[in-house]
């Protein structure tokens, strides 16, 4: 009998002299690199985005709490700093119930489990626990405690698509390690055994018992107290995602469009490596601007939904399940296919009737709305509303916490773009490409072509102070009539967006009331043809998608927002053709600079110039009278004088745009609908794009002094066609002889 245990021993000797040479090399493993994904941050640090497959944040052994440490070792390998990288009683144990076919095996050390995560398959055979036990040996043999411990806490699964502990502590709870409490630590702890098992996502209720035995462990090796278990016990887990989740998922920050523009931007550089090199992207954007972009664009489509009425539930429940199952967990398999959208959550409603609404919110929570803010859903309360669309019991809609308590809202149908950006370099401060990205992917700001309308009649006027124009230049506002022979296609009959017409005015009380007669008028004099070249060549416009017409004067072309910002600039900086850039610097897992950008600013070279000084000085002037006397007055409500800009709304009310700018910040918004449609009469740019601007710029220029720009020289004061408009200034040059004695400088911009 003992001559069996004796033979099997030589047997796994010799099969071990022949195995060892074949040992794989450490060399991977002695200098660990890990797979870390891509991340986007802002300029001021705070992460916005993550990409790879494998979710990782590589953590120094130095710098996991002891916490962590020891519920690792109570739940994976209590003897981990007195073995040698086999702990022989558990590996016996493992070795039987393989003989036997048993279904399990266990005994593997956290040596063991590197090995294996780094080196073998995961198949259940005696050929492939030897190699395991050699390379166990080998790992102590080449690399400290500590190094092994590191490795293990950096590369092993989680579940959720984390890998390591720190990734994994924002995937579950959406905070740092050291921010994690024991009842936390032992959760994760209680992963590494069988992560889609005891994953507290799926199935909190096997995850919370494999978390108290986590915890039973750590009291019986002296980890922790029994004061400290019972009150690990009783904490109550604070999940940040699935359905239990009661608290925001890191990143907080929406900035999705930016980061995918960035991560498209770097895969161009680096390719596929991009996913699992470490490599940091630092984009342009700021907390504050991004914030104040994001929450200005969804408040502005929120705002507009609620004028146009409610649509009713967005889905039905069988709520005949409750009276089966006759549990909470009922209603949250009900809600769990509608995901919440941010602050809109979604909701089950349980009872409705005309005093008041009660709903069910993912978590448990119930909620009773009731009062004045049952107004905006009662019409499909009543009995007689579509049964599909009514607000009933079991109907799914979407509430939102705002000052005056819960509201009914709806996710908006419209879309919207908001951009801004430093015009004297180009570099974005915030980017919102439509109203929730992982509900409609495409980037508005970068890539809809839409039609200006008026908020083009800037460039167009610029181009005729070019051609001798002054602000006070009289134009008559009038109607008029082109015939088919005049255009070329079919006859044209335009008109001013409120049917009233003035009769003779300035360039700037035009512009300010955004006449539509004066523009048409004002391009015929210095024709069409100039007026393209002029718009294309100076501010970068696409001459294809704006073609030398009549309709050009009132927008009638394409652009992007992301253009409008750059063209915008030219007026905001001085005069100076600016390239808008979003990415600042590209940094490897070390932080070494792999690529950055050095923008040129605004006046550093000469040869940038698109526009003459004189010329942005006017034409601020006009846009500054949009602001105090004209369509865009609301923004008055910020209390600055160094505001200017112009609002759009192009025919049909299909298109609601304001552009506008300080001497250090220009802003764009636009609102439309993906397939373009009409918004709504009296949805103009003033009503619709405005107040999303001022949103943003309420925040953005928050104690910031104003600026002016500087006067030039080359200016002379003339005589103003209508005295109560103020002073009129013409180029030196543009000055009829006889006038010229009269002339003067022009007054310095106010401080």
């Amino acid at each position: 009998m003992l001559g069996l245990p004796l033979l099997a021993a030589a047997g796994i000797a010799v099969a071990a002299a022949f195995a060892w040479p074949q040992l794989p090399s450490l060399e991977a493993l002695a200098d660990y690199k890990p797979r870390i994904p891509l991340r986007i941050y802002t300029s001021d640090g705070a992460l916005i985005g993550e990409f790879g497959e494998e979710r990782r944040t590589f953590v120094a052994i130095r710098d996991v709490p002891e916490g962590l440490k020891h519920a690792i070792l109570a739940a994976e390998d209590d003897r981990f700093f007195e073995h040698g990288g086999v702990d022989i009683a558990g590996l016996m144990r493992a070795t039987l119930l393989n003989l036997v076919g048993s279904s399990k095996q266990g005994g593997s050390t956290i040596t063991m489990q590197v090995a294996r995560n780094f080196y073998l398959s995961r198949e259940k055979t005696v050929s492939r626990k030897l190699y395991e036990i050699l390379l166990s040996f080998k790992i102590e043999q080449s690399l400290s405690k500590d190094q092994i411990l590191e490795v293990y806490i950096n590369q092993i699964y989680l579940g959720q698509r984390a890998y390591g502990f720190a990734a994994a502590a924002q995937t579950y709870f959406g905070k740092d390690l050291q921010a994690l409490s024991n009842a936390e630590f032992a959760m994760l702890a209680g992963l590494p055994k069988a992560p889609s098992r005891y994953n507290p996502v799926v199935n909190l209720s096997r995850a919370t018992e494999r978390q108290h035995y986590v915890l039973r462990r750590m009291r019986e090796l002296g980890f922790i107290d029994e004061k400290a278990l019972d009150q690990a016990r009783g904490e109550p887990l604070r999940l940040a995602q699935g359905r239990h989740a009661v608290q925001a998922a890191a990143p907080a920050l929406h900035a999705e469009f930016v980061a995918e523009m960035a991560r498209q931007l770097a895969y161009e550089q680096f390719k596929d490596d991009v996913y699992s090199s470490g490599i940091k992207v630092i984009t342009t954007i700021s907390k504050l601007d991004q914030q104040a972009a994001y929450e200005g664009l969804r408040r502005g489509l929120i705002d507009y939904e609620r004028r146009h009425g409610y649509r009713g539930a967005e889905g039905r429940v069988d709520l005949a399940q409750l009276k089966a199952e006759g549990s909470e967990e009922t209603l949250e398999d009900l809600i769990e296919p509608f995901p919440d959208l941010d602050e809109m959550r979604a909701a089950i409603v349980l009872e409705a009737s005309r005093q008041k609404l009660v709903a069910y919110l993912r978590g448990g929570e119930q909620i009773e709305i009731s009062g004045d803010a049952l107004k905006y859903p009662m019409p499909l309360m009543a009995e007689n509303a579509a049964q599909a669309k009514r607000v009933s019991p079991g109907a799914v809609i979407r509430v939102a916490k705002y000052a005056k308590g819960w509201q009914v809202v709806q996710p908006p149908q419209v879309e919207g773009a908001f951009v801004s950006l430093d015009p004297r370099d180009g570099a974005i401060k915030s980017l919102v490409g439509g109203f929730d990205f992982n509900r409609n992917k495409f980037n508005h700001a970068t890539l809809a072509w839409r039609q200006p309308g008026s908020s083009f009649k800037p460039f167009i006027f610029s181009a005729a102070i070019d051609k001798g124009f002054t602000p006070g230049s009289v134009f008559d506002d009038a109607p008029l009539s082109f015939s088919a022979e005049q255009t070329g296609s079919q006859a044209w009959n335009p008109g001013n967006y409120d049917g009233k017409y003035e009769g003779p005015m300035s360039l700037r009380t035009a512009l300010a009331k955004s006449k539509n007669m004066v523009a048409i008028r004002v391009l015929q004099a210095i024709t069409p043809a100039y007026g393209q070249d002029y718009v294309t060549s100076r501010f970068g416009f696409d001459p294809v998608k704006n073609p030398p017409y009549l309709t050009l004067a009132l927008g009638s072309g394409a652009v992007t927002p992301w253009q409008m910002g750059a063209a915008y600039s030219i007026f905001a900086n001085g005069g100076y053709r600016i390239r808008p850039y979003i990415v600042k610097e590209m940094l490897d897992s070390e932080g070494r600079v792999l690529a950055k950008v050095e923008p040129q600013r605004a006046g550093s070279d000469e040869s940038e110039r698109v526009l003459d000084p004189r010329n942005v000085y006017l034409s601020d002037l006009m846009m500054k009278d949009v602001v105090r006397r004209g369509t865009a007055g609301k923004a008055m409500a910020l209390g600055r004088g160094d505001l200017a800009g112009k609002t759009g709304t192009t025919n049909e009310y299909v298109d609601a745009w304001f552009c506008g700018y300080q001497p250090s910040l220009v802003g764009i918004a636009w609102v439309g609908f993906d397939q373009p449609k009409k918004l709504g009469s009296g949805e103009t740019g003033g009503a619709l794009a405005l107040p999303i601007w001022i949103d943003y710029m309420r925040r953005a220029l928050k104690d910031k002094p104003e600026q002016y720009l500087a006067a030039p020289e080359g200016l002379v004061e003339v005589k103003p066609s209508f005295e109560r408009e103020g002073p009129d200034y013409i180029y030196a040059e543009h000055l009829p002889q006889a006038a010229a004695p009269e002339a003067s400088a022009p007054a310095a911009a106010p401080e």
